[in-house]
């Protein structure tokens, strides 16, 4: 249009044209951020995406940069992004749980508590945010409330495998071990296979005295994740004190190929010789059941 009128003597506007340049450029920061985050370049990412922000303020710019940070682990930036979201668009209980998810990555559990509020301020029969609720509360140490809040959580949504296994999980450190059953077997019937159940089950049972069982399971853990360590550990802990010496020292060799960091606290070269020993010694603090 600016050609056409200079070509015959029109005027132009360059209060136009630079609302137009400045929309171009937004553009083209904004498409090479997402190009750079694809490629993992997020240090350009951010750039691309703080300077896109400087033109205009756009939403899914802010949540592309969050998004980098997040990657980057920069957290502390990330979560003020999202909360400048959550500022914007009070009532997306999304945002605000995207921005307790980062919180929690932090181990911010006040924050994460204050999103909470927030979004059942907004919504207060929402499964998942009495999920992350609980999860602010047991990161506080509030077991009771934490599993008060699962609890809830399930009375909305019914499925909510994730809910079930966290307070399973919870039961089973409080020593409820009847009560975390129930919630392993719903599980169990109702969702796939699954590593993080089995092992909770084989945790379950071996706190019950269930050894033999507990064993069985481990061994089924192992079979879905061959690099599944604490399966490895718990299960060579359990055969030691099933006098299944052989065992326990197979589990630990695994323990350690899988993380060699795992003897740090055991003095000398990990050999043939004293084998018996060191496992014993590998394993005598070892209590996975964090009752």
């Amino acid at each position: 249009m600016g050609f056409w009128n200079s070509l015959f003597g029109g005027e132009t506007n360059p209060e136009e044209e630079k609302r137009a340049a400045e929309e171009r450029n937004f553009d083209l920061l904004k498409y090479d951020g997402v190009k750079a985050m694809r490629i993992g370049q997020y240090e350009y990412a951010v750039k691309c995406f703080e300077k896109a922000l400087e033109t205009k303020e756009d939403a899914e710019v802010r949540d592309y940069l969050s998004r980098a940070f997040i990657r980057m682990g920069r957290l502390d930036d990330a979560l003020e992004e999202l909360k400048k979201l959550t500022m914007q668009e009070p009532d997306n209980i999304h945002l605000k749980m995207q921005a307790a998810g980062v919180a929690f990555m932090k181990e911010d559990y006040a924050e994460m508590t204050a999103l909470c509020e927030q979004a059942l301020a907004v919504d207060a029969d929402n499964a998942m945010v009495h999920l992350f609720y609980a999860k602010a509360e047991l990161g506080q140490n509030n077991v009771i409330q934490g599993i008060a809040r699962l609890t809830k959580a399930i009375a909305l949504e019914e499925n909510l495998a994730d809910a079930r296994l966290l307070r399973g999980q919870t039961l089973l450190k409080m020593g409820d071990f009847n009560a975390a059953s129930e919630d392993v077997a719903w599980l169990t019937e109702h969702t796939e296979e699954s590593e993080d159940v089995l092992l909770l089950h084989a945790r379950i049972e071996a706190a019950k005295g269930n050894a033999d069982e507990a064993v069985g399971i481990y061994s089924q853990v192992i079979d879905l994740n061959p690099f599944q360590v604490d399966a490895f550990r718990e299960r060579g802990k359990l055969r030691l004190e099933q006098g299944d010496k052989q065992g326990a020292e197979e589990d630990m060799k695994m323990v350690l190929e899988l993380n060699p960091e795992e003897m740090a606290d055991v003095n000398g070269e990990y050999s043939a010789e004293g084998i018996e020993q060191k496992t014993r010694q590998a394993y005598s603090n070892l209590n996975p059941f964090g009752i």
